[in-house]
């Protein structure tokens, strides 16, 4: 090739490589947190095709710009990348949160009392007034929990149901009515509490563990299909708010698969999710957990894409969290912690060993140390005549779980999925067990051992859904009273607690390679803070939220000066819900 040609040539190299190189979208003028590594900043990214494509400087980056590219400038705020929830439950608060008041963040016991009140009057006559957990009376000016006759003489005439937590419920003198409750009324794991005349009082409570509320709720009315679309479109975009760009959905008891997976693929196959989705399986009958998973294994595979939306964005990860229900010690600090059966490791032995021989990763239910130990026994049983051999598996919760176990736990290629918890029970633990030395779950250990850790909530129920009070604990050890219960030495860097919900959280559905990081080749999921987040005011973390989030490339919720970004949703339905008029975590 003689030199005009190879020049030529090599020009029109240039030319195509620069075109394929130029940009969908580019932000200027950031305070950018790579996360790649503690302090580094860059000030401006370009996007292409979903991915990161650029990030440095403004000069450098806007060389991308190209006639149709959309270019913000954020004004010098902080942008991280998209949160990213290592535990939690989207699927199924998406086809309930358009008909519940959301207490999440509400400062007050006389505000989520008039709530209350105020829906009860928009309710029509044959639906409940639901408040299904996300709270505490903690966070409340009172610092105390509402009264039954608080709660009749708010609602008289709608039945009433409000979850606290996985601890107990009230109903209202209208709910005990549509029941049908009696003195008759018997649950096996739960107590219907009585008065002097043998009458059900409303308050339920869960011994030891929460089926008296599982059941309890499921005979409370539910959306139809159309509304379910409708309400999981608005979950996800209060999710996007917040700044959340991705969620590992960890089933959930009354989430049947696939009967209760149907509206969330539905929208995914449309390309109408917000938030990237990877989910576990979740066995819903005692005693018939390896019969489900034996038919999951057929139907489905970990790691397929149930749809062509976004990279990763509706996938099946695995099995859990609920691998046998005798292996589930639940975590409410109310009552003593339950000693697990004597049959659970025969149980959880054949499941276990149906998963590792078929290569799905799983994720086990786990508080207590106790639970832990012969959990971990029974896995290292397996792997002995069936090596796990790097096969993705997880330990949900894990609050007191020892040092030594933390060990066995990464001998095994095991991950920790920690959430605030504590945060809306700290005061309860401490009641019943006194003040702890150790931090609970032991976040600090487990870095230092170099354990996977993933952040998160454990929303919609036994926690709020919001992350920033899950990373405000974790850079504090304080709960939503404003107790101390860590040492020092023991509360995370900013750095540190944002990597966990981030970066950390991906490795729980296999994608710590391609998200959780703001540099070249990762998913372009970020949210724009309206406050620095690194040096701002510690305790005004908890009430973050997004002022601008992207998704995949694409502004998925605007707000402020970014408003007319945001794409439009339709209204909520029905008319009446919640939602309307108090909308969803309060944060403001």
């Amino acid at each position: 090739m003689n030199p005009l040609a190879l020049a030529l040539f090599a020009a029109g190299l240039l030319t195509a490589a620069t075109a394929a190189a130029q940009a969908d979208l580019i932000v200027t003028n950031g305070k950018i947190a790579t996360m790649a590594a503690e302090g580094e900043f860059v000030q401006a990214l370009a996007v292409k095709d979903g991915k990161i494509a650029a990030a440095g400087s403004n000069e450098r980056v806007l060389r991308l710009r190209q006639k149709d590219t959309r270019v913000v400038d954020v004004g010098g705020r902080t942008v991280i990348p998209g949160l990213n929830d290592s535990h939690t439950h989207v699927i199924r608060a998406g086809l309930n949160y358009n008909m519940e008041v959301r207490w999440d963040g509400v400062r007050s016991l006389k505000r989520a009392m008039e709530m209350l009140k105020e829906q009860a009057a928009r309710t029509p006559e044959g639906q409940w007034v639901k408040v299904v957990g996300g709270w505490s009376e903690h966070q409340f000016a009172e610092k105390r929990l509402p009264t039954l006759a608080e709660i009749n003489a708010a609602v008289p005439d709608r039945p009433v149901f409000i979850l606290y937590l996985y601890g107990k419920a009230f109903l209202n003198r209208k709910g005990i009515e549509t029941l049908g409750y009696t003195r008759q009324t018997k649950y096996l794991d739960g107590e219907l509490e009585l008065d002097a005349a043998g009458k059900p009082t409303g308050l339920l409570l869960a011994k030891p563990n929460a089926m008296i509320l599982y059941s309890t709720l499921a005979r409370t009315n539910k959306l139809d299909r159309a509304d379910q679309r409708n309400s999981t479109l608005h979950f996800y975009r209060d999710l996007n708010r917040l700044g959340m760009t991705s969620a590992v959905d960890a089933g959930g008891g009354g989430q049947a698969y696939p009967d209760d997976y149907g509206v969330t693929l539905e929208l995914a196959k449309e390309g109408k999710l917000t938030v990237r989705t990877a989910y576990y399986l979740f066995a819903q009958k005692g005693g018939k957990e390896l019969e489900d998973y034996e038919r999951w294994i057929r139907m489905t595979k970990p790691n397929r894409n149930d749809h062509l939306f976004y990279a990763n964005g509706f996938t099946t990860e695995g099995a859990g969290e609920n691998l046998v229900s005798s292996a589930a010690d639940f975590e409410n600090f109310l009552e003593p912690r339950p000693d697990l059966p004597h049959h659970m490791e025969d149980e959880l032995e054949r499941v276990v060993t149906l998963l590792v021989t078929n290569r799905w990763p799983f994720r086990i239910h786990a508080t207590y140390g106790e639970s832990i130990e012969r959990d971990l026994a029974v896995i290292e049983k397996v792997n002995r005549s069936t090596p796990l051999a790097g096969l993705r598996w997880i330990v949900d919760h894990a609050e007191t779980v020892t040092d030594e176990q933390l060990k066995r736990i990464k001998a095994l290629g095991g991950g920790v999925a920690v959430q605030n918890r504590m945060y809306f029970q700290g005061e309860a633990y401490r009641a019943r067990y006194g003040a702890q030395t150790r931090q609970l779950p032991p976040i600090r250990k487990m870095l230092e051992l170099g354990l996977p850790v993933g952040l998160g909530t454990d929303g919609t129920r036994v926690s709020s859904y919001g992350p920033w009070p899950s990373i405000y604990w974790a850079v504090t050890g304080k709960t939503a009273g404003g107790l101390s219960t860590w040492q020092a030495k023991d509360v995370l860097s900013r750095h540190e607690a944002l990597q966990l919900m981030t970066r950390g959280s991906a490795w729980m559905s296999g994608e710590e390679d391609v998200k959780g990081r703001l540099v070249v080749g990762q998913y372009a999921d970020f949210a724009v803070l309206p406050q620095d987040y690194f040096t701002m005011d510690v305790e005004k973390i908890k009430d973050l939220e997004s002022l601008l989030t992207v998704v995949n490339g694409q502004v998925v919720y605007g707000a402020g000066q970014f408003e007319t970004l945001s794409p439009a949703l339709p209204a909520v339905s029905p008319a009446w819900s919640p939602v309307t008029r108090f909308g969803g975590y309060q944060n403001r």
